[in-house]
C-alpha cells in the first residue's frame, strides 16, 4: 500500500524536522500524511536492530552457549537516579541495553506518560520485559558520570560493568583511536563519523568520534586521536566505520585507523585507503575493516598500495620512444653517459650526454639508450653502473616507483642491484659509504612535455587532476579522464595557455581574483611555467598578475594563491598526446597565438543558411564576377594615368 508521506514523528509525538534528524534518530519514526500524529503502541524493539543505533553494542558468544530465544520472559524494574548537580537533568530520549552471560537485550527506551522524567535529584522507575534470569535478585550499577557533549569527554553513551556479589568486575578500558584522513584533495569531511570496534568478547556498539585533540576533526592529511571507553573486548579483529554525509562530494577519504589497547599494551592497525563517498569508488559510506596485528606487515601493505598507485600515475614516462633525464637530488645534477662508457650524476640540464631514449619497454622493465651515443645504453654489470651495447641483459633496468614519485633503477637480471651515486656524483654501492651520503632515487623528466598542441593532464595527486566543471570553475579533484585534458598553446619560451579539450575555446585563467576555465585566450590566460627539479612538477604563474599562481584549496577548488611549498600550487603534467616544435624551432609571439585563436572563433561565426544559399546562387556569382572585373579595370586605368618615370604603389580597397 503506497501513500505520500508529508510528516515524520518520533513515537512520543515529537515532529522530526529534517532528513539529518531522521538519520541521527535513535528510535523508530512514525510516518504520516496530512493527518495529525496518533498515539499508539509503536513497538520499537520489534523493528530496530541494536547495531543500527549509536551506542548500542552486541555481545557475541560461542554458539554452544546460546540459549533458546523462546525462554520465558518476565517483568523487571529499572530505577535510575539523576544527580542533583546543576543542569544534571535532561529531556532527551534515554535508552539502555542489558548484557547477560549469554545474550544481550534489544535497546530498551525509558519513557512514560506521567510527567517529566530524568529531572535533577529525582528517581525514575520503569517496568521492562526481559528474559527471566536470576529472578528476585538486584543488580547495582554505579555511574557518577556525565552523558553530555559539553561535559567531561563529550560522550553521550557509556558502558558500565555490573556489581555482582561473588563475581569479578569486568575491566573497563579506555582505547586510543587514531584516525588518519588521506592526502587527496577534498579528502576531509565535516560529517559525523561513527565507529564500532569488535573483539573476541563483543563490540562497543556504534560510537561517534566526537572530541579529539585537534581544533577541527577529519581534515585532509590530518591524524585525529580519540578516547573510547568500553568494557575490555579482548583481542580486536574488526571495526565498522561510517559517516552521515549524504550526496557526492560530501564524503571522506580514510587512510587507516590505529587502535591502542593500554590494558595489554597492544596496537591494532585497520588499513583502508579508500573513499567513503556516494560519488567516489563504489559509492559506499560504510567500511568494514579487519585488523593487522603486525604493524610491520601493515606498513608494508600500505607501501605496496601506494607504490602501485605511483606506478599507475608515472608509467607513461617510460613508454617506448620517450626521451628522459634522471635528476639526482643529492648531487643536484643529471645522470650522464660519456663516450668512454663512464657514468656520473653531475650533469647540467642541457648536457647532451644526459638524455636517454626508451628503446624497450615491457611492464616496468626498460632499456635506456643514450640519445647522443646510440650504440650505448645504461647498464648494471657486476654491480657497477656503466655504458654497454644495447640489447644485452645487463642493460635491462627495472623501474621501481616510490611514494614520493621518484624512481629506483634496479638490474632486471640481478634483483637488488641498484643504480647508486655518492654525493659527489660518482657511482658506488651501499657498502662503500654511509647511508646519508648515498642516493638511489631519481626524479624522472620527459623531454617535450609542454610542446605546442600537446594534450596533457595536470595531475594534482596520484589519482586526481585539474578539471573544468560545467559552470566554468576549476577543481583539482577531477578524474584522469577526457574531462581533465588540456591542450597546450605555447606563446613563447616558458609561457603557455591551457585550453580545455572537452570544452573547446575555454581557457584556464586568473582574472579579478578568481581562477577558472572561462578564459577566451587573451592575456588573462598566459601562464609562466615554473619547473621544480626536486619533484618534476610545475607551477603556473599568471603573466598578467605576477606573483599569483593557480592554486588549490583543501576541498580542491582552484583559486589564485601566492607561491608556497605546501603543494597547493604543484601540478604534475602527464602527456596524453605529444605536441610539436614550431617551424624553425621558433615560438610564436603572443599576438600571433591570440590571432590564431580569434580566427578559430571567427570561423564559428558562419553565415546563416539563407545567406549561404544567397551567396551560392547564380545571380550572386555573376554580380561578384562583374565587380571583380570592374576593380581590375579601375586598377589598370589608374596605372596608365600615372607618369611612367615616377614609381607609385596603388592600393585598391
Amino acid at each position: 500500500m503506497q501513500r505520500p508521506v508529508t510528516k515524520l514523528y518520533a513515537t512520543d509525538g515529537r515532529k522530526v524536522p529534517s532528513l539529518q534528524a531522521v538519520i541521527l534518530s535513535s528510535g523508530a519514526v512514525v510516518a504520516a500524511g496530512r493527518e495529525p500524529f496518533k498515539p499508539g503502541n509503536y513497538d520499537i524493539q520489534k523493528y530496530l536492530l541494536p547495531a543500527r543505533l549509536p551506542g548500542i553494542s552486541r555481545r557475541v558468544y560461542p554458539k554452544g552457549n546460546a540459549r533458546s530465544e523462546s525462554r520465558k520472559s518476565g517483568n523487571w524494574k529499572v530505577s535510575i537516579i539523576t544527580s542533583d548537580l546543576p543542569n544534571a537533568g535532561t529531556s532527551s530520549q534515554i535508552y539502555i541495553t542489558l548484557y547477560g552471560q549469554h545474550r544481550s537485550s534489544a535497546p530498551i527506551y525509558l519513557y512514560g506518560t506521567d510527567g517529566a522524567r530524568f529531572q535533577e535529584g529525582c528517581e525514575d522507575t520503569f517496568t521492562i520485559k526481559l528474559w527471566d534470569l536470576n529472578a528476585g535478585r538486584q543488580f547495582h550499577i554505579p555511574v557518577q558520570r556525565w552523558l553530555a557533549r559539553d561535559q567531561e569527554d563529550g560522550e553521550v553513551c557509556r558502558e558500565f560493568p555490573v556489581l555482582n556479589k561473588g563475581q569479578p568486575i569486568l575491566p573497563v578500558t579506555v582505547y586510543e583511536v587514531h584516525v588518519a584522513t588521506g592526502e587527496l584533495w577534498n579528502a576531509g569531511t565535516v560529517a559525523n563519523i561513527y565507529i564500532s570496534v569488535y573483539g573476541e568478547k563483543g563490540d562497543t556498539g556504534s560510537r561517534q568520534l566526537f572530541r579529539s585533540k585537534s581544533t577541527l576533526n577529519f581534515l585532509r592529511g590530518q591524524v585525529d586521536s580519540f578516547l573510547l571507553e568500553a568494557v575490555h573486548l579482548g583481542n580486536l579483529y574488526k571495526i565498522v566505520i561510517a559517516h552521515d554525509g549524504l550526496g557526492p562530494g560530501n564524503g571522506w577519504f580514510l587512510d587507516d585507523v590505529v587502535i591502542k589497547d593500554p590494558t595489554v599494551n597492544h596496537e591494532y592497525t585497520f588499513f583502508c585507503h579508500r573513499w567513503l563517498d556516494q560519488g567516489e569508488d563504489d559509492g559506499k559510506i560504510v567500511r568494514e575493516l579487519y585488523a593487522r596485528n603486525n604493524s610491520i606487515l601493515s606498513a608494508r601493505q600500505k607501501l605496496e598500495v601506494i607504490r602501485k598507485e605511483t606506478w599507475a600515475a608515472e608509467s607513461w614516462k617510460f613508454r617506448k620512444g620517450n626521451t628522459l633525464q634522471f635528476y639526482n637530488r643529492l648531487t643536484g645534477g643529471f645522470v650522464r653517459l660519456h663516450p668512454d662508457s663512464t657514468v656520473d650524476a653531475v650533469g647540467e640540464k642541457t648536457d647532451k650526454y644526459g638524455f636517454f631514449d626508451v628503446i624497450f619497454n615491457k611492464g616496468n622493465v626498460c632499456i635506456f639508450q643514450s640519445h647522443e651515443l646510440r650504440h650505448l645504453s645504461l647498464a648494471l654489470d657486476n654491480g657497477s653502473v656503466t655504458g654497454m651495447a644495447s640489447g644485452g641483459a645487463s642493460t635491462e633496468m627495472r623501474v621501481l616507483s616510490q611514494p614520493n614519485r621518484c624512481a629506483l633503477l634496479e638490474s632486471a637480471r640481478v634483483p637488488g642491484h641498484l643504480v647508486i651515486f655518492d654525493r659527489h656524483g660518482k657511482i658506488t654501492n651501499e657498502s662503500s659509504a654511509g647511508y646519508a651520503d648515498l642516493s638511489k632515487e631519481f626524479v624522472v623528466f620527459v623531454k617535450g612535455v609542454l610542446l605546442n598542441s600537446a594534450v596533457v593532464l595536470l595531475a594534482t595527486s596520484l589519482c586526481q587532476a585539474l578539471c573544468l566543471l560545467p559552470d566554468g570553475s576549476c577543481t583539482g579533484v577531477g578524474k584522469p579522464s577526457e574531462k581533465s585534458y588540456w591542450r597546450v598553446h605555447k606563446i613563447s619560451s616558458g609561457i603557455c595557455m591551457f585550453e580545455s579539450v572537452k570544452n573547446a575555446r575555454m581557457f584556464l585563467r586568473i582574472k579579478d581574483g578568481r581562477c577558472d576555465g572561462a578564459g577566451i585566450g587573451d592575456s588573462d590566460c598566459h601562464f609562466k611555467i615554473k619547473k621544480n627539479l626536486e619533484s618534476a612538477c610545475v607551477s603556473l604563474e599568471s603573466v598578467k598578475s605576477p606573483g599569483l599562481f593557480v592554486g588549490l584549496q583543501s576541498d580542491g577548488q582552484a583559486k589564485p594563491v601566492v607561491y608556497t611549498e605546501s603543494g597547493s600550487v604543484f601540478f604534475y603534467p602527464q602527456v596524453v598526446k605529444f605536441g610539436r616544435e614550431n617551424p624553425s624551432g621558433m615560438s610564436v609571439t603572443p599576438s600571433q597565438e591570440e590571432e590564431k585563436i580569434l580566427e578559430s572563433r571567427n570561423q564559428d561565426e558562419m553565415p546563416s543558411e539563407p545567406e549561404a544559399r544567397e551567396a551560392s546562387s547564380p545571380s550572386t556569382a555573376r554580380k561578384k564576377r562583374l565587380f571583380s572585373l570592374l576593380l581590375v579595370g579601375l586598377s589598370a586605368l589608374l596605372f596608365l594615368c600615372l607618369p611612367q618615370e615616377e614609381p607609385h604603389i596603388i592600393f585598391i580597397i
